[in-house]
């Protein structure tokens, strides 16, 4: 489910809401800052670009939402149909490409300061938050290891679930590049100058701040019996540490279950300061290989009970942990033949596919696994990946 929230809002995706202004877009240098022009000529050079931008953003709205509504509504008659137990074909699926927006990016109003201009969306919270809302809302600091250490603890709690070691190491690598660490986040992962998150997803898995709840909220009070049966083995101070964390973690537990067990629920409480805390659990060292492991254990075991008793290749578990449970069952369901002839936009929330460059460039179902299988076998050659190769001989 890791796009379906901020996928929804595209349905009511209006045209003046498509022009919030672009942090990304550069001021012009074509003038030396001696020659600056009058703020009154700034502004209607502004208001002249933004009149071209709104028209170009209507045009192709006028054919973008009744694409994208077509999608959702052919998505809900095939989980009907699967419901009554009838075949789903393909002209189940939506057989033409999505329109992509190609005309002028939106100007900046030259009468906000550059700082201060707003986005589409806020400003994403990053790692530094999680743990300030943690230590605020919970009074509560992860425990955090060295990366090999962090590595070893996910490799035992995965491989002891039923994760593959396929699975591991090569969605380990699609996901974070082959060197991500336990603590990388969506956009940060390599640490580039002016660099910034493109979304919450935090860890080995990318994790949403959303998926975290949804975890506590289903899974939560087995972690604490993980726990509790682990803490039982220790003694002295390791086991008192242990025991705190514990109490920590079943009041977050709690908190998780303050909201029905939707994922629209949970994306809204995730977003919240106190929501923001339960994602620091993903850098603990005893607690964050539990979520990291559970994410692909509940797609694995969805597969199951929709009917697929085989293993998974790690690029189709990918499809899941990429899509969602219910779309990448729907994508896996389709035979090689489809597979070649559906684009890939009938398994993505607009916003999703949108952001995902890799499902726009290859098109369809075949070649989007097609050229994941491909990243994962180049990224799995870095050093990151190697290391959890290792871990699992």
């Amino acid at each position: 489910m890791r796009h379906l929230a901020i996928g929804f809002a595209i349905a009511v995706f209006s045209v003046h809401g498509a022009m919030a202004q672009d942090k990304s877009a550069k001021p012009s240098s074509a003038q030396p800052s001696s020659a600056k022009p009058s703020p009154d000529a700034a502004m209607a050079e502004y208001h002249r670009k933004n009149k071209e931008c709104l028209a170009a953003r209507a045009k192709h709205e006028a054919v973008a939402v009744p694409y994208w509504s077509r999608v959702g509504e052919l998505r809900q008659a095939r989980m009907a149909k699967r419901r009554a137990g009838q075949p789903v074909t393909l002209s189940d699926y939506v057989l033409e490409q999505p329109p992509l927006y190609s005309g002028p990016a939106c100007p900046r109003d030259p009468s906000v300061r550059q700082e201060d201009q707003p986005d589409d969306k806020p400003e994403l919270p990053v790692v530094a938050d999680f743990l300030r809302s943690a230590k605020e809302h919970f009074d509560f600091a992860p425990e955090q290891a060295k990366e090999i250490d962090f590595k070893r603890a996910y490799v035992k709690i995965a491989s002891e679930a039923g994760i593959t070691r396929e699975q591991i190491v090569r969605i380990y690598s699609f996901e974070t590049g082959g060197n991500g660490r336990y603590d990388a986040q969506a956009g940060l992962i390599f640490n580039k100058p002016d660099a910034r998150a493109i979304s919450t997803a935090l860890g080995y898995n990318q994790l949403l701040t959303a998926n975290t709840t949804s975890l506590l909220a289903g899974k939560g009070d087995r972690f604490v019996k993980v726990l509790q049966a682990r803490a039982a083995e220790l003694s002295g101070e390791r086991r008192k540490t242990l025991e705190r964390k514990i109490e920590i973690l079943k009041r977050k537990v709690a908190f998780s279950k303050t909201v029905p067990e939707r994922w629209s629920d949970h994306v809204k409480l995730a977003r919240t300061q106190k929501g923001l805390a339960l994602h620091a659990l993903n850098l603990d060292i005893d607690i964050g290989p539990l979520l990291q492991t559970q994410k692909l254990l509940d797609s694995v075991r969805f597969a199951k009970i929709k009917g697929i008793d085989r293993t998974l290749t790690a690029a189709e578990l990918e499809m899941m942990n990429l899509t969602g449970d219910g779309n990448g069952f729907d994508m896996l369901s389709l035979t090689p033949e489809m597979r070649a002839q559906v684009p890939t936009s009938n398994f993505f929330q607009r916003l999703g596919y949108e952001r995902n460059p890799i499902a726009i460039r290859t098109k369809v179902v075949e070649k989007l696994i097609a050229e994941t299988n491909a990243v994962m076998d180049n990224r799995s050659q870095a050093d990151g990946a190697k290391d959890l190769a290792r871990l699992l001989e």
